[in-house]
């Protein structure tokens, strides 16, 4: 089943990459697949329930300190745990290690937004019984974590005893021997409050610096045949509640409800009782009803519908489920590199949000896309502190890795060098106006953004021999840092700055400049020298190989001999020094050819293919964030072969942990790019000033494929099979479309098949 994910297994290398796959979530609360009842003594878990944006900050240590490094990096903190659910049947504690596991397998449900236990259990005595347990973080109320817990005794059992904990006592995960995952610093929550309220169970924890409160309050109840005994016990930091049943069958519910002071403030106590009073006469399977609703209503506009190849169908659809739950639906978060599913990264927001994740929401959520970027427009103080902190007078330099705003990266060379970003987000309000036509927003919102990030790359950049040119800056690829001219920053610097100046422009006739440019202390001078210096970008070219080059000197360097590079050697950077690695000619993740992608019309065809061409014989894709540009690519340039093996690479990259790290979380950035391959790539759709465009190529090895846009206003279905396209106006207005450089008008309800 496509809409079903089963796992079974039981050895510890399993076990961690499970907890990430069978992680729940809904972009404000994530909670990993752990077992309720634990792992035998001894086992390895990283047991994590995490808020999105909830942080502590820690002090960043250097052996040698320089101006402008950042004093302090945020972490994503592990919270209050209340998964803990103890079992004992007739005394013996029940345990998957124990005794004889009879049956067992776990379900991850994306249609219904919930997982599932399925145990039939023999303990060491004898004792037998079937357990089900099911587990969600509710859509709809989304402070809600939820657990229903059914045991059955089949035979000789005359006493279930259920034991549930709440405990304020957690600490991060660390790995000192890799970079991705943080390796100090795991105790950041101190044990505030521990309180019995009625029947509620409240426990506060609060950040040692930042001094945020999470509040997680707690209702249990069981329904049993028969009479049962009940204790709650209260120590400093956790709270136990027992139930002791004849050997009946017993179903035990617990609703947690967490809180926190960036969502609730001052009430973060209170509004936790008020969610559980909301809570009291809902049953768990009602609850589960309202989140199935919730679900199709999601899957009615982004679902991918593959016919033809199952594991691949599975794995886009758990790819845009797991996006689903990590995604921030407030503008106090956004979506860290591994969601809610675990530490890697430390929690982080990075560029992977606006060029590989945004555009999914975008196209399908816009309400979602937008909200990313007020989360953006949020921290913009903090990015033109930043960029005063650089050295520059004016603009807005957004940070490499953060939370709430500050820089987070310790290492610059690969990190804050990366400029880009300023510019990746410029590119994504761009893109949310072409597909939304929201005018308020552009005033609102993206105008200042634009304005704020132009003014950066003036302040960067300088002229030279009649050419607009940046130094010193590190792009995408993050095996060549600190260069001149990288062909990506500067073509996306280019689109940032002609931008700025046509909104500057626009506002200026409409007359609703004034208020925003005195605001900003804006003139036309600045708006000209925007337009000068995007109209004589600098855009790095080689005239014998008829490619652009990644940089100035990047072609000039010696070639990384890949084919003779052990296997065990990769991923290069856990292998070699990052100074070895920028010296050679050898890049990480797609760069040049990301560029090509996002601003195809910036140069010729030819020049595009011949530097896939020759950027893909040196690009490792040690990042996850490499293999979806270089299939949309090979779908543009006709390499199908090409497009759908490295398509194949994407789609189930965490389900096959092929990166070998799926157990610190799953790869957010790679699942959006998953999509963009099957949406950019083999549809070929592109948003720009002229109109939504599409160049449908399917896969041989498909059927069809079929999905849904959103596009102002309108609701798109595409129908791509082996003789035919299929276009229908599901709801909005009447609608041209370009098909292949064909103009097609689309009629609400009318389909057209090309």
């Amino acid at each position: 089943m496509t809409w079903k994910i089963t796992k079974s297994e039981l050895d510890h290398h399993h076990l961690l990459i499970n907890e990430s796959l069978l992680s729940l979530g809904n972009g404000y609360l994530g909670v990993r697949g752990n077992f309720e009842e634990g792992y035998k003594e001894g086992e390895q878990s990283i047991r994590g329930t995490y808020i999105n944006a909830f942080h502590d900050e820690t002090e960043i240590s250097y052996g040698e300190k320089l101006y402008g490094f950042p004093d302090k990096q945020q972490k994503l903190l592990n919270v209050i745990d209340a998964q803990g659910v103890a079992i004992y049947l007739d005394g013996e504690r029940f345990s998957l290690f124990d005794g004889e596991v009879v049956e067992f397998a776990r379900h991850l449900y994306l249609d219904k937004g919930y997982a599932e236990r399925v145990i039939r259990w023999k303990s060491p005595s004898g004792k037998e019984a079937n357990l089900h347990f099911r587990r969600f973080i509710s859509f709809v109320t989304r402070e809600l974590f939820a657990i229903d817990v059914k045991v059955a005794p089949i035979q000789g059992i005359e006493q279930v005893k259920i034991v549930s904990t709440v405990n304020g006592d957690v600490s991060n995960f660390v790995d000192k021997n890799d970079p991705r995952v943080a390796s100090g610093h795991a105790k950041r929550l101190n044990v505030t409050d521990v309180r019995k309220e009625g029947n509620l169970s409240i426990i506060k924890d609060r950040t040692y610096t930042t001094n945020l409160e999470v509040v997680c309050t707690t209702t249990t109840h069981v329904d049993v045949d028969g009479d049962y005994v009940y204790e709650r016990a209260v120590s400093d930091y956790a709270i136990e509640e027992t139930y002791v049943a004849s050997g009946a069958a017993v179903q035990f519910t617990k609703y947690n409800v967490y809180t926190d002071t960036l969502r609730h403030h001052e009430a973060v106590g209170t509004r936790g009782v008020e969610i559980q009073q909301q809570l009291q006469e809902r049953t768990f399977d009602e609850l589960l009803d309202e989140q199935k609703v919730y679900m199709d209503a999601f899957w009615k506009t982004s679902d991918v519908k593959i016919e033809g190849d199952s594991r691949l169908q599975e794995g886009i659809r758990f790819n845009l489920y797991h996006l689903l739950q990590s995604v921030g639906k407030d503008p106090v978060s956004n979506i860290a590199a591994k969601g809610l599913s675990g530490e890697g990264y430390e929690g982080h927001y990075f560029w992977d949000t606006e060029i590989y994740i945004f555009p999914v929401f975008l196209m399908t959520n816009p309400e979602i896309a937008k909200n990313l970027l007020l989360h953006r427009y949020s921290i913009l103080d903090s990015a033109r502190e930043r960029a005063r902190v650089m050295g520059h007078s004016q603009g807005a330099l957004f940070p490499w890795r953060t939370i709430t705003g500050g820089e987070s990266s310790a290492y610059f060379p690969a990190g804050t060098a990366q400029y880009h970003i300023s510019a990746d987000i410029a590119y994504s309000y761009i893109q949310y106006y072409l597909v939304t036509k929201d005018e308020e927003f552009l005033k609102d919102y993206m105008a200042e953004v634009l304005f704020e990030t132009a003014r950066l790359w003036i302040d960067t950049g300088h002229f030279k021999d009649g050419v607009f040119r940046i130094d010193d800056v590190t792009g995408p690829d993050e095996y060549t840092c600190i260069v001149n001219n990288n062909y990506y920053t500067n073509v996306m610097a280019k689109h940032n700055l002609l931008w700025a100046q046509k909104v500057y422009e626009r506002l200026r006739v409409d007359g609703t400049l004034d208020g925003l440019a005195e605001k900003l202390a804006l003139s036309e001078a600045d708006a000209d020298a925007w337009l000068e210096a995007g109209e004589k970008m600098y855009l790095p070219y080689d005239e014998d190989m008829g490619i652009q080059a990644q940089d100035d000197s990047f072609l000039q360097k010696q070639r990384w001999n890949l084919e003779h590079t052990p296997k065990e050697k990769f991923p290069l950077l856990l292998n070699y020094h990052p100074l070895t690695l920028y010296r050679y000619q050898v890049c990480k993740q797609a760069d040049t050819v990301l560029a090509h992608f996002l601003l195809e019309d910036e140069t010729d065809a030819e020049t595009i293919k011949k530097s896939y061409d020759y950027y893909e014989k040196i690009t490792t894709h040690d990042s996850s964030l490499s293999y979806c540009v270089f299939s949309i690519m090979a779908s543009k340039l006709g390499y199908k072969d090409k497009a759908y093996n490295y398509f194949n690479e994407t789609a189930r990259l965490d389900l096959d942990n092929t990166h070998g790290n799926t157990r610190d979380g799953l790869h957010m950035a790679n699942m959006g790019g998953a999509w963009l391959a099957i949406v950019y790539g083999f549809a070929g759709v592109r948003v720009k000033e002229s109109g939504l465009s599409l160049a449908p190529q399917l896969p041989e090895a498909w059927g069809s494929l079929a999905f849904h846009l959103r596009y102002q206003g309108r609701l798109i279905q595409v129908l791509m099979e082996k003789d035919a396209v299929t276009y229908v106006l599901e709801e909005g207005d009447a609608l041209t479309i370009s098909h292949k450089g064909q103009d097609i008008l689309l009629d609400l309800g009318v389909k057209v098949r090309i």
